[in-house]
């Protein structure tokens, strides 16, 4: 178990400010409460094991947002992870950072949590020689289809039936540096 020391070394936003909430680095910890989130936010589940695993292999950039006033509450998440892939002309492997999932609380929405996390998770993506951050949304998903514009996200392409439920996905791209 992490000590409060370790905790609070993490914190990315200064707990002094207005808002309601922090961010901090996952821990193993924090696993049980980031899988609430995601099973009562998102029709996508993953199992434990996934989680896990991010958090082993990624953990500077899987981070949570918690209440300051029950700074072991999870009230959103995000994460990543990077993968070696072709470029877009297929003519070298580059190192992207593909945005696993992110997801806020519905009681905790526009009050800046995805922003913070977003904000504070792609530096620590960033440390791992990318040429592009990736994702894909949802094409309904209108307030983060924004949210990622506002983070100069483009949107590249649409990959049909993407969701479980046959939702279409726009898959958005950040370079970072020309390849």
């Amino acid at each position: 178990m992490g000590t409060d020391k370790e905790i609070k070394s993490s914190i990315y936003n200064n707990l002094d400010v207005e808002s309601e909430f922090f961010v901090r680095k996952c821990t193993l910890e924090d696993l049980e409460g980031v899988i609430e989130v995601n099973e009562k936010e998102l029709p996508e589940d993953y199992p434990f094991f996934f989680y896990k695993s991010i958090l082993d292999n990624y953990a500077d950039s899987f981070l949570v947002a918690c209440k300051k006033n029950n700074p072991k509450k999870i009230i959103g998440y995000i994460m990543w992870r990077i993968e070696s892939a072709p470029s877009l002309n297929g003519l070298k492997l580059i190192n992207k950072g593909h945005l696993v999932s992110i997801a806020v609380s519905e009681t905790n929405r526009r009050k800046g949590v995805s922003t913070a996390l977003l904000s504070n998770s792609m530096p620590e993506v960033l440390n791992d020689d990318l040429s592009e951050y990736v994702l894909e949304v949802r094409v309904s998903n209108y307030p983060a289809v924004n949210l990622y514009k506002k983070f100069d996200y483009t949107i590249h392409s649409i990959k049909k039936n993407y969701y479980r439920d046959g939702e279409n996905a726009y898959f958005m791209i950040k370079k970072v540096k020309d390849i």
